[in-house]
């Protein structure tokens, strides 16, 4: 599934500030996602981390089609390997970001913080730029 569906965030945050004073709240906004194997085993797979720029380069060294799924709100992909290995890829991009930021203003929060800075996505910081003014926190 998608790293951060937009249905389960939200129920996070519903819970979040019914029991923590919004302006203490910060949204984890993910900056990764998952190259998952096929078939899923619960408890057996391990799907490898990758960035959302390398994402998009495993799409098209593929020819894969890169989907978005409305209801989690994230972009996803299905491709074969060279061994024959079925996969399917779940990042962020623009779009999942985008939703991401703009619960802050919805539920009143402090603001955001990413996970994983050192993994590339040029296209997020244009866009945060563009819905907020960015303060460095040190």
């Amino acid at each position: 599934m998608a790293v951060a569906p937009i249905p389960q965030v939200r129920a996070v945050l519903n819970y979040a500030v019914s029991v923590i004073d919004r302006s203490k709240i910060f949204l984890g906004v993910p900056l990764y996602g998952y190259d998952w194997p096929l078939p899923y085993v619960q408890g057996e797979t391990r799907a490898d981390s990758l960035s959302p720029q390398r994402a998009v380069e495993l799409a098209l060294r593929y020819r894969a089609e890169i989907r978005y799924d409305e209801q989690a709100q994230s972009p996803y992909f299905y491709y074969t390997a060279r061994s024959g290995q079925q996969h399917v890829v779940w990042f962020e991009d623009a779009r999942s970001i985008e939703v991401k930021l703009r619960l802050v203003n919805e539920y009143g929060l402090q603001g955001v913080g990413y996970w994983n800075l050192m993994r590339a996505m040029p296209q997020n910081w244009t866009l945060l730029h563009a819905l907020y003014e960015v303060e460095a926190m040190l």
